[in-house]
This record gives C-alpha cells, structure tokens and sequence, in this order.
C-alpha cells in the first residue's frame, strides 16, 4: 500500500469538512482508508457505495449499479458485529440490492 495515497486521502477527508464525502472522491478515498482501517472507514464506504448506485449516471448501468452495491454488501457485512453502524449499512445495502433485482 502506497503510503503517500493513505496520507493524500486522510488531507483530502479532513479537509473536505463534511461528514461523509460523496461521489467519485468519497469512492477513493473510503475505499483506500477502507483497506487500512475498515472499522473506521467501512460503514462511509458502504454508505457512498449506495449512493453511487442511485445516482442518475448509473441508471442506464445496471451491472455497474449492481457491482456497487454488491461491493457494499460485502464492505458491511465484513465489519465487526460491534460496529454500531453494521447492521444499519448492511439493511441499507440489501435493500438498494433487492430494489435494483425488482427493477
């Protein structure tokens, strides 16, 4: 792991001065703090996945919105059961996936 990219995206994050970042940004940078501390980063991960694949630009992607969305699951479900944000992110994640499978 790159350790220069680590400390980019943990600027980019506190100085983003939001709490969850979104879009393209908040993608790369949850995804790589994700690999280094996932309790920290894994719920934001999951949350910004799902979003990602309810925005209108995937609409017309659906394998693309369905690969987001099982990386979400996966993200969630590898967080431990004491993560007060587990359960919420997981019910989230299966929800968005189980819309997308009626669609």
């Amino acid at each position: 792991m790159d350790q220069d990219m680590v400390v980019l995206a943990r600027v980019r994050l506190l100085s983003a001065n939001r709490r969850v970042v979104r879009g393209a940004e908040g993608l790369w940078m949850y995804r790589l703090l994700t690999r280094v501390e996932p309790e920290a980063y894994g719920s934001k991960l999951a949350y910004v996945l799902v979003e990602a694949s309810a925005s209108p630009l995937m609409r017309e992607l659906p394998e693309q919105r369905l690969a987001l969305l099982d990386e979400a699951v996966e993200v969630a479900r590898a967080l431990d059961v004491a993560n007060p944000y587990r359960e919420k992110m997981l019910a989230r994640a299966l929800a968005a996936r189980q819309r997308l499978a009626r669609d």
